[in-house]
């Protein structure tokens, strides 16, 4: 049985944030958003899309940030969006590292995406992700999702305007 809402998750580095000159960004200061999110998140929030963030944050297992650092990240984007009318439904992130063995939610493994799909009752067929990498976009069709891939570091709103075309959700 489908559910009843549709999601736009996003994938975090280089997508939400800019990620230029940083291997890991796990401090708030270093945390600066893409172009057009602010508006992107806001079109989408507007045509009913709940919005899920899907982040591997390998850095946690490698001992070089903490799941603190990485929620206090998390939480100054919470706040900015709110700030701006969009409400960010959830973030998940693995904090895995594939030195460490393989688990079940590092992408392109589809968990995350499950466990939301599961959680707020979301439809699949009526959802997409939007990543900057090829394991994003091997990520959602895992969890039969529709995946995009935008350039790294871009402009969100043309992307997500490309997608919900593609949708035919404009």
């Amino acid at each position: 049985m489908a559910g009843k809402n549709k999601a736009a998750f996003f994938d975090r580095d280089g997508v939400i944030n800019d990620d230029t000159g940083h291997y890991y960004v796990f401090r708030p200061d270093d945390f600066v958003l893409c172009p057009g999110v602010i508006e992107g998140l806001k079109k989408v929030h507007r045509l009913g899309y709940l919005i899920i963030i899907i982040s591997n944050q390998g850095g946690i297992a490698r001992g070089q940030f903490t799941t603190d650092d990485t929620d206090a990240v998390h939480q100054k984007f919470i706040d900015t969006m709110a700030a701006n009318g969009v409400k960010i439904t959830e973030i998940y992130y693995c904090p895995h590292h594939p030195e460490a063995g393989n688990c079940l939610c590092r992408k392109p493994q589809p968990l995350m995406i499950e466990k939301a799909l599961a959680r707020f009752d979301i439809d699949p067929a009526k959802s997409f992700m939007l990543g900057d990498r090829d394991n994003d976009v091997l990520t959602a069709e895992n969890a039969g999702v529709r995946g995009f891939k935008m350039d790294k570091n871009s402009n969100l709103l043309t992307a997500i305007d490309n997608c919900l075309k593609a949708m035919g959700d404009e």
